[in-house]
């Protein structure tokens, strides 16, 4: 368990892919809190989604680069334990704010473990497991947040106001979710893995997430607009012309040579350019939305 490469397939930097999903949450906050956001931060990004990519790992049992790790090492009895560690601990820091937090916390791990878990693997079914990723690392993870950075309970899954900017988390993610896959065809299709980037083919992953990156854009602009904030909109817009730059440059080699690009450092470093763009223009649109700055 205490092996280094039990703590390598944790992936714990890869949460930084994962935190635009809490920052958007954040600025829809009523009840800040520094106690509550620092659990609900440690919970998620320090210990859940470590806790779900180390147990991922340990049924995948990769031998190619994965998200996070170019060259993963061989997996060990460990890596399950230090995962289901991980996974009691953040339910424990779920604990600190309430229960019904904690359930969510339960619901999340469960999902997620059935992503990999031979006995159901949703991996191996192409739309379900696209849906079900889209859904829980999405519009799920930012009502999650939600709740537990203001104390509430499974009620505010019935909240529109709380509903509606979830599931723009989730429209892009379904966008950017099957790129993740384009550079391990060749190994899940040998573990009999039916991914939606497999199902589509590398250049039709391309023409599906493009897609769905203009429905994104499209959801983002009429949400903004109906609040009476096209300005950020406009921002929304400047953050994601790098990551809409690198897509096209990306997409114009892949179809020049597909085993050529269609590589792990091409869509790391699309991992990279949108998270980075996002966190920073969710950061933003969290201290203007909420004007916390002017309580100072």
């Amino acid at each position: 368990m205490l092996k280094l490469s039990s703590w390598k397939h944790l992936r714990i930097p890869f949460s930084f892919y994962l935190l635009p999903v809490f920052i958007f949450a954040l600025a829809f906050t009523p009840n800040h809190n520094p106690e509550r956001l620092l659990i609900v931060f440690v919970a998620l990004h320090l210990f859940l989604y470590p806790s779900s990519n180390g147990y991922n790992s340990y049924f995948d049992k990769d031998e190619k680069s994965i998200g996070g790790l170019k060259n993963p090492p061989k997996v060990t009895k460990g890596l399950y334990y230090l995962s289901l560690l991980f996974f009691v601990v953040s339910l424990f820091l779920g604990s600190l704010i309430n229960w019904a937090f904690v359930s969510m916390l339960l619901v999340y791990s469960l999902v997620s473990m059935a992503y990999s878990h031979p006995s159901i693997r949703l991996k191996k079914y192409a739309y379900l497991s696209w849906i079900t990723a889209g859904i829980f690392q999405g519009f799920f993870t930012f009502v999650m947040c939600y709740a537990g950075l203001s104390d509430f309970g499974w009620e505010v899954f019935s909240k529109p106001h709380v509903v509606i900017p979830g599931l723009l988390t989730s429209i892009m993610l379904l966008g950017s979710y099957p790129l993740t896959q384009v550079y391990q065809h060749e190994e899940d299709s040998k573990r009999g893995d039916q991914t939606l980037s497999l199902k589509l083919g590398i250049k039709g992953t391309f023409l599906f997430s493009s897609v769905w990156f203009l429905v994104a854009g499209i959801a983002f602009g009429t949400f903004f607009f109906s609040r009476n904030q096209e300005w950020a909109f406009y921002g929304f817009l400047l953050a994601m012309l790098p990551v809409i730059l690198y897509f096209l440059v990306w997409f114009r080699f892949i179809q020049k040579d597909q085993k050529e690009y269609a590589n792990y450092t091409w869509a790391m470093w699309m991992n990279r350019i949108s998270a980075l763009a996002l966190n920073v223009f969710f950061a933003w649109y969290f201290l203007e939305n909420t004007q916390i700055l002017q309580v100072f």
